[in-house]
């Protein structure tokens, strides 16, 4: 790597921590595109590895704060991050076998469905979860296994779906949905990385560079969240508006994978 694309992949990896500590979650699907379009990795098997190893890491380090505030439900977490790391190895292994650009493609759109549900009114914690919490285990293993297959194949976290499929299996609060979610999206994140990592698809030194800019991107996110309390509704607005707008991106760049 040239001293640019190190410059680069930290201000990147910056972004995206700044976007999670902002917005509480989201940033990381960004991580796919900045690797590629402006660290300038050519191999999107590799870029994928690499972002989720990242991925990894960040949503680890955030589920430590949770777990000490008591937003963890142990034994779902546990069970759904097992369930899911199983999902995310065969979800890798076929991503691996799909050519770059048609995986994009697919990320691509993605993207879009991220970017239109990150737009959708929240629902108050108190409508989202109920006093009595109970677990549909059936509900938890369908959609472990789904969810963890999607993140394999893309190298994402997917905490956007691990959070309301928590809540429709378990009827835990939002808050306790969102703690559990982070062993999961690290866990996802790992068993996917240490399958492209076999195949020498990881690029160990963007990882570091991405990483620890994406801590002191989280540490500005989070200064700038505390201000901007009664904005984050115009924020995710915004934020979903960007990530549309790079999903079009993708798809017309990519588009000729398809013959589209």
């Amino acid at each position: 790597m040239t001293s640019i694309q190190v410059i680069l992949a930290i201000v990147s990896g910056g972004l995206v921590g700044f976007v999670l500590g902002l917005l509480g979650g989201g940033g990381s699907i960004l991580a796919t595109p900045l690797l590629l379009y402006v660290v300038g990795v050519q191999d999107p098997h590799v870029v994928i590895g690499t972002s989720a190893f990242a991925v990894a890491v960040n949503a680890y380090a955030n589920f430590i704060p949770h777990a000490r505030a008591g937003h963890v439900r142990w034994k779902i977490a546990a069970y759904f991050a097992i369930l899911g790391a199983i999902g995310a190895y065969f979800g890798s292994l076929v991503g691996k076998l799909i050519p770059g650009k048609q995986l994009l493609f697919l990320f691509a759109v993605l993207m879009i469905v991220m970017a239109v549900r990150m737009s959708m009114p929240k629902k108050k914690e108190e409508e989202t979860g109920n006093a009595g919490e109970q677990v549909h285990y059936l509900r938890v293993v369908v959609i472990a296994l789904v969810v963890g297959v999607l993140s394999g194949f893309f190298g994402i976290g997917g905490g956007f779906l691990i959070v309301p499929g928590l809540i429709f299996a378990t009827k835990m609060p939002m808050i306790a949905a969102i703690g559990s979610s982070l062993l999961s999206v690290g866990t996802f994140g790992l068993t996917t990385a240490v399958n492209y990592s076999l195949s020498g698809l990881v690029n160990w030194w963007v990882v570091v560079e991405f990483v620890g800019g994406g801590i002191i991107g989280g540490i500005a996110g989070v200064f700038l969240a505390n201000r901007l309390s009664k904005q984050q509704s115009a924020l995710h607005y915004l934020f979903s508006g960007v990530v549309m707008a790079v999903a079009i991106y993708m798809l017309f760049i990519n588009a000729e994978a398809l013959k589209l």
